[in-house]
């Protein structure tokens, strides 16, 4: 009893922390929404956070065992891990971060959304139910399995870290800037709120809390999604209707106008909204988009927290099940995104949402305002919050996984696999796995603050580049080719993190400085034109009219009204609108000014680089085949007595599932 108390006040101390931030008043800076709808915001956050904390108790009188810990016992059913699956899957970039860019490129946005897809179908039929029948709890136990145990633990180990370092510290400053820019949180606060939170569920719940965390966040994605669409469709029309609309509305052609330049001259308004359905506005040379698709794809099947999915569920049936059902849910949201994405662009445009964040990242939320009735309704307000805490509790569920798979790499790959040889306790196996999960947690904290600023889109880049590159050829050799051993499983490994990394960090993703100050060039210098105009146009508009001179002639006099109808009219100028576009332009330019004062006298990147080396912005198309030739000539090169051994029994096991429900350790 008084251990159940003392598990119930740690975890209720740690939701006052979490909540406390929230109240405080001083980390306040100016957000999205206005100071007398942040009480609603904050019910609305409050209540969701308080749902999942409630979840995290319930689920930590359940973790006893390692098993519990890492794989919620196998205990999940196929429906409730598919749901899991789209919930750890469903992250940031997906319902922000895809949606931002429809709004925003329109086509070539939605590719993002294929690529997720698809890659769904190379889990299914390659990857779910051979991991199911062979592994225990990570990425790291595949290989291991026929493979020499430490050396093979070491190299997972590592790819899984890295891997989930680089896509944690993109979900945690996601996180931050989400938070910050909705209802003005510091920044630093943001961080360490998603920190705590997720530790919590990790520390506390395990596999049992993060599963159903990630499946309550899931429903309440697709449920908030459907909603939206629906509002969406009620006022655009559905399928052709829509699109027609997309075509012919002013917002999306200015926004294609201004993507393309010079060229929109000579082309018609409905040309220019149909470029916005073509691609070519954001991807631009058809090698990236190749690139793009093989890295999705293949990095998915790669990642180490989705890999980890497979093992909570009892039998490979299940496996192949919770796959089927997350290829429908996911399917099902990532068709909602372009509705959701090209809705924001007529009902919100481009132009504001890019003015909120430059990559679109709240066209979602903004969106809900939208559709409630705007910034000033109380229905607008609530649908935007409800629709950012969701955002917010998928970043929180996205983090915990990847916590988990990073801390699972650490206790039982690296303590229990290597330096302990397996020769440890249940007891003290959950103790090394809660360790690990402090520091992993402690370390996501602080990358997130270094991050503050920093464009770390690329890192999503490296993460599925090294997943693809790395993890994937290991994993699908090992399952299906007789020859591969321990020297492939080492040199693939290698060869395909290092290509992976070293190719993003010489890749456009990355600063470029001087590109940077001359894109900002251009616009201060159409701002001054601009401005140029713009003042001009007031000037006229308020200079006082000339008094005409009252003609001495007669004649002259009777002629003078005839005279004054044939005259031209003057244009009306709306002064207060003009004065707005005046203080819009003199922003752009000071944002520019400021922008290009952010470098200082920098010119290179951080590698020491004046323009990108390698010009894709995904390196798929070159990494992932020398991480298949590294496994290959690894393999041949090296000799390795045990995997040929192993063989049989690895055939025989992943296919039938015999003795998967032990789980045996070689």
């Amino acid at each position: 009893m008084n251990m159940r108390m003392n598990l119930k006040n740690k975890i209720w101390l740690a939701l006052f922390a979490c909540v406390m931030p929230f109240v405080a008043q001083p980390v306040f800076a100016q957000g999205a929404v206005e100071e007398k709808w942040k009480w609603l915001t904050f019910l609305v956050f409050g209540a969701i956070i308080c749902l999942t904390m409630y979840v995290t108790y319930v689920a930590a009188k359940r973790v006893k065992t390692v098993s519990d810990f890492y794989a919620a016992g196998g205990g999940v059913s196929g429906l409730q891990n598919g749901w899991a699956i789209a919930g750890d899957y469903l992250s940031a970039a997906s319902f922000l971060g895809i949606a931002g860019l429809i709004s925003l490129y329109g086509y070539d946005g939605f590719m993002y959304s294929v690529g997720w897809l698809v890659a769904y179908i190379t889990v299914l039929l390659v990857i779910a139910e051979p991991c199911r029948n062979i592994g225990k709890y990570t990425l790291s136990d595949i290989l291991a399995y026929r493979n020499d145990p430490k050396k093979s633990r070491i190299v997972g180990a590592i790819s899984t870290i890295t891997v989930s370092t680089f896509y944690l510290t993109a979900q945690m400053v996601g996180a931050g800037v989400l938070i910050k820019t909705l209802i003005g949180i510091d920044y630093e606060i943001s961080v360490i709120c998603v920190g705590i939170l997720m530790l919590m569920y990790v520390l506390f719940g395990g596999m049992v809390a993060t599963t159903w965390v990630q499946i309550i966040k899931a429903i309440l994605l697709v449920c908030a999604s459907i909603v939206m669409v629906i509002m969406v469709w009620s006022q655009y029309g559905f399928l052709g209707d829509f699109l027609n609309n997309v075509v012919g509305d002013a917002k999306v052609q200015a926004r294609v106008a201004t993507l393309i330049g010079d060229k929109a001259k000579n082309l018609s308004p409905e040309q220019l909204g149909q470029i916005f359905l073509e691609p070519g506005l954001f991807l631009k040379v058809p090698l990236d988009q190749i690139s793009l698709g093989m890295a999705l794809v293949f990095g998915t099947a790669g990642m180490p927290h989705i890999l980890m999915r497979f093992f909570t569920v009892p039998t490979a049936q299940a496996a192949r099940k919770s796959v089927n059902w997350a290829m429908a849910i996911i399917g099902g949201f990532y068709v909602l995104t372009l509705f959701l994405g090209m809705g924001s662009a007529m009902k919100v445009g481009p132009a504001v949402i890019a003015g909120i964040d430059a990559g679109g990242n709240m066209a979602n939320p903004l969106l809900a305002q939208a559709l409630g009735g705007g910034p000033d309704a109380l229905m607008g307000n609530l649908m935007m919050a409800f629709v950012s805490a969701v955002a917010f509790a998928t970043i929180v569920a996205v983090v915990a996984g990847l916590v988990l798979a990073a801390a699972s790499a650490m206790a039982h790959d690296l303590y229990v696999g290597v330096i302990r040889e397996e020769h440890v306790t249940q007891a003290e196996q959950v103790r090394a796995a809660r360790v690990a999960t402090i520091l992993v947690g402690a370390m996501a904290i602080v990358i997130g603050i270094s991050a503050k600023g920093q464009n770390v889109a690329h890192l999503v880049a490296l993460a599925f580049a090294v997943a693809s590159s790395a993890n994937f050829p290991c994993v699908l050799m090992t399952l299906f080719w007789k020859r591969c051993n321990t020297g492939g499983i080492v040199l693939g490994m290698i060869v395909g993190t290092v290509t992976a990394i070293g190719l993003v960090m010489v890749s456009p993703n990355l600063t470029y400085p001087m590109a940077v100050k001359a894109a900002q060039e251009k616009i201060i210098k159409a701002s001054d034109e601009k401005l140029v105009k713009l003042n001009a146009d007031l000037a006229a508009a308020t200079a006082p009219a000339p008094v005409p001179a009252a003609p001495s002639d007669p004649a002259a006099a009777a002629a003078a009204p005839v005279a004054t109808v044939a005259a031209a009219p003057t244009p009306i100028i709306d002064v207060n609108k003009t004065k707005a576009e005046i203080a819009k332009a003199e922003k752009a330019k000071k944002g520019a000014q400021d922008k290009i004062a952010s470098f200082g006298n920098d010119t290179t990147s951080i590698m020491g680089l004046e323009k990108p080396w390698f010009e894709l912005r995904n390196p798929g198309l070159y990494s992932i085949p020398l991480g298949f030739l590294a496994v290959i000539l690894g393999s041949l090169l090296y000799k390795d007595k045990r995997a040929e051994d192993m063989w049989d029994e690895l055939y025989v096991r992943q296919n039938t599932g015999i003795l998967a429900a032990k789980a045996v350790a070689h």
